[in-house]
């Protein structure tokens, strides 16, 4: 039973960023214009891929979706933080929340199971080169797709649920930028004990197992490079899975510096999130897909397209 002088809540208020009141308008210019480079960045590479044939590979096609995901997860958040800073209207609805985050939730695991199905893309590439073609056919990776956003939805929607059986205090204020799981948990007045049983069973699970793909692969990627090390395969495997490692270690450190190895919330965590949530979708267009020469070659052949219909 909950004591007298608690209630329900119908509404949150997002504190947003712990910054000083004057630097409103330098941090509102920051977060939109990283902002609008993750949208465009990403949807450049979306459009690549459509446009150019030599793209229409198992790579960029999970690529193309990762990429949609990163333009997704940051929309949850990013623009109604901006709106925030710039009317400081800090409200949002109980039911905008919830929804908030179940996307937020959607969207993030899926960047996790697609950053580990490109890793097994990487790992067939490598150690079996004649067989490729043959393993990673059009059927296997639409089926790779399709069940990571199926489990995610599962995912997303199974947090949700149990979440919205909670009770809320009178105190409703978020000490956060976006409703997130671990600050919305702490505001709870019910038991979150079956919360945090699933933070770290299920949800643990689902990071662990994607997680353990990503290091298997390169472990295997590793081990057939140095059976006969030479600089050209070493380049060639740096080249093709050095990006890539790169936001697995960004995305998978600042997530579980935040869901599972955070004991209170503060200014780090906020930093985590700003990380995973907005840096590193804005910083995927260029650590991993712009740098790549096809996608070079792509750019080229599209901007020539446009000067010959000028």
């Amino acid at each position: 039973m909950r004591p007298e002088n608690q209630s329900s809540v119908s509404e949150f208020l997002l504190l947003g960023l712990p910054i000083q009141p004057g630097q409103q308008g330098v941090f509102f210019t920051l977060f939109l214009g990283m902002y609008l480079t993750t949208v465009l960045g990403n949807l450049l590479i979306i459009l690549l891929i459509r446009l150019d044939s030599r793209l229409h590979t198992p790579m960029y096609f999970f690529l193309s979706h990762l990429a949609f995901s990163d333009i997704s997860v940051s929309s949850v958040t990013v623009p109604k933080m901006l709106r925030n800073m710039q009317t400081q209207q800090q409200s949002i609805s109980y039911v905008g929340c919830i929804t908030q985050l179940y996307f937020f939730i959607l969207f993030g695991s899926l960047d996790n199971f697609l950053l580990a199905v490109m890793a097994y893309d990487r790992y067939v590439a490598i150690c079996h080169p004649l067989h490729y073609t043959t393993i990673m056919r059009k059927g296997l990776c639409t089926l790779l797709v399709a069940s990571s956003w199926t489990v995610a939805c599962f995912h997303a929607l199974f947090h949700a649920l149990v979440l919205v059986r909670l009770s809320f205090c009178a105190d409703n204020t978020i000490i956060h930028f976006f409703c997130d799981l671990t600050v919305l948990l702490k505001l709870s007045c019910s038991d979150i004990s079956l919360n945090t049983l699933v933070i770290f069973t299920e949800g643990g699970m689902l990071y662990i197992l994607p997680l353990a793909i990503v290091l298997g692969s390169y472990i295997r990627i590793g081990t057939i490079i140095l059976r006969v090390p030479s600089t050209k395969r070493l380049f060639k495997a740096f080249s093709t899975c050095g990006s890539h490692l790169f936001v697995v270690s960004l995305y998978y450190g600042t997530t579980a510096g935040v869901y599972f190895l955070s004991s209170s919330w503060d200014s780090k965590d906020i930093a985590a999130s700003v990380m995973y949530a907005v840096i590193t979708p804005m910083l995927n267009p260029f650590i991993y897909s712009l740098r790549n020469r096809d996608m070079k070659q792509a750019l080229e052949l599209c901007v020539h397209r446009v000067k010959f219909f000028k």
